[in-house]
């Protein structure tokens, strides 16, 4: 990823037209220097497919946005002229200020012998996806990363099997018994070498530059903190990796993963002019495309082994690290450069349990947060009638914009099942709570030797 300069808002990740949700995208990836050469997310060549097509267009590696075309194309030269075309009409403003080069910053070595950045997977039971997401993880471009897989209460040794086989030497294997993505990812935290500490889930694709744009986050000298250091976490973009059924076009449509095209930055000695400031961690990322310094996460006590998928609390263990981030005094950067591609989940079923996790999650996070810190309180007592407000009033403008729609796929139905989610999330927290502190008297069995 070499290139500077800012991007407007304006090209927001989403679907633009109402009848996409129930039209096949092929998802391509295209930078504006060669449009002639598409890619498939995770760096991958690609023929020229026919329908509708959904790209992010980029200029010397930086994303500008998302254009769509339809058409039968028969080479890819044609489709990239087509998307070229598409940009320049559509993302007229982020392609005004020209993107420069520059010369990449230097990266950050490791101690001897030590890898700069360990990226950590969790999984549980899904081999055939994780497979997917290593095979682009060890495509990525940066000089010295290593990769841990976290097998997340496996029933049985496929996972193990599937890294011993295919990546050894490449990739280390460990196991934890007790089902939480917190957890999970505590057990990858423990043996981390690395000065950054990134996190994936087994159903994405990295993009090849995903771990030297999240390092160059780290060493912008614009975001250097008091102490000399780097932010303590950065976040980077997250874009669907398929777009076909209604299910994953819905989602997508609801809001996705995305948060946009611009790089951004909190914190305390910077607040943004929002008044529900930091209890809004969902704004600054997701959990698929995070990274942390390795000594914060450390000193923060890792993730709250009572969130995540996995657990009564459906999730929260993102947010409330970010939270927890900019509770201590660190700040927090968006930085679009680091692509991920995320896999959407594919019925109806499993979208309605997606909707209703988000607001699970989001519950968790809340109710977690004031046990961790109960000073904040007060401050989330002031701010939540006006949060309820504001999400109600961004409901009822996607209802609005889409119209009725049958199942889960409507946004007014999607609505309610976050909001029945959110009012489940702090009994579902609570529930973990203890549900984690029995497992932590239970004694641990020895990893099996892995890869």
């Amino acid at each position: 990823m070499t290139g500077s300069g800012r991007r407007a808002p304006a090209a927001c990740p989403g679907l633009a037209a109402r009848d996409s949700l129930y039209t096949p995208a092929h998802v391509v990836d295209v930078d504006l220097e060669a449009p002639g050469e598409p890619r498939s997310p995770g760096g991958a060549r690609t023929d020229a497919p026919g329908g509708r097509v959904l790209a992010l267009v980029r200029l010397h590696g930086h994303p500008l946005g998302l254009v769509s075309v339809d058409g039968d194309f028969t080479d890819t030269v044609r489709l990239g002229l087509a998307l070229a075309d598409a940009a320049h009409r559509h993302l007229a403003a982020p392609l005004a200020p020209r993107v420069v080069r520059r010369a990449a910053p230097p990266r950050l070595h490791g101690t001897a012998g030590a890898p700069a950045v360990s990226v950590v997977v969790a999984t549980h039971d899904r081999p055939w996806m994780l497979r997917r997401c290593l095979d682009s993880l060890l495509r990525c471009d940066h000089p010295s990363y290593e990769v841990i897989v976290v097998d997340n209460a496996p029933a049985d040794d496929a996972t193990r099997r599937l890294v011993e086989d295919r990546y050894r030497d490449r990739v280390r294997y460990l196991t934890e018994p007790v089902p939480g993505l917190g957890r999970a990812h505590n057990r990858g935290l423990a043996v981390a070498r690395g000065r950054i500490c990134a996190f994936t889930d087994d159903d994405t694709l990295a993009d090849p530059g995903w771990l030297s744009a999240l390092q160059d986050a780290f060493d912008d000298p614009a975001h250097r903190e008091r102490n000399g250091g780097g932010p303590g976490c950065v976040t980077g973009l997250i874009l669907p990796a398929e777009l076909e059924t209604p299910a994953q076009s819905a989602l997508e449509r609801h809001g996705g993963f995305g948060k946009g095209f611009t790089p951004r930055a909190w914190s305390l000695r910077d607040p943004p002019p929002d008044p529900l400031f930091p209890f809004t961690a969902g704004r600054f990322g997701s959990g698929a495309n995070m990274a942390f310094r390795t000594d914060v996460l450390r000193s923060l006590g890792g993730f709250d082994p009572a969130t995540g998928t996995g657990t009564p609390a459906r999730g929260g263990d993102d947010l409330l690290a970010f939270f927890q981030v900019i509770r201590a005094g660190h700040r927090v950067v968006y930085q679009p450069d680091a692509v991920i591609w995320h896999r959407h989940r594919r019925t109806d079923d499993a979208l309605a349990a997606q909707a209703f996790g988000y607001g699970a999650g989001f519950g968790a996070f809340l109710a977690a947060a004031v046990r961790h810190r109960p000073g904040t309180l007060p401050a989330l007592l002031r701010r939540l009638p006006l949060g309820v407000a504001h999400a109600a009033a961004r409901a009822r403008a996607r209802a609005a914009a889409d119209g009725p729609l049958p199942g889960p796929a409507d946004a007014a139905v999607l609505t309610r099942l976050e909001l029945r989610g959110l009012l489940y999330g702090p009994f579902g927290y609570l529930r973990s709570v203890l549900a984690a502190r029995r497992a932590d008297r239970l004694p641990r069995s020895p990893d099996p030797v892995g890869a």
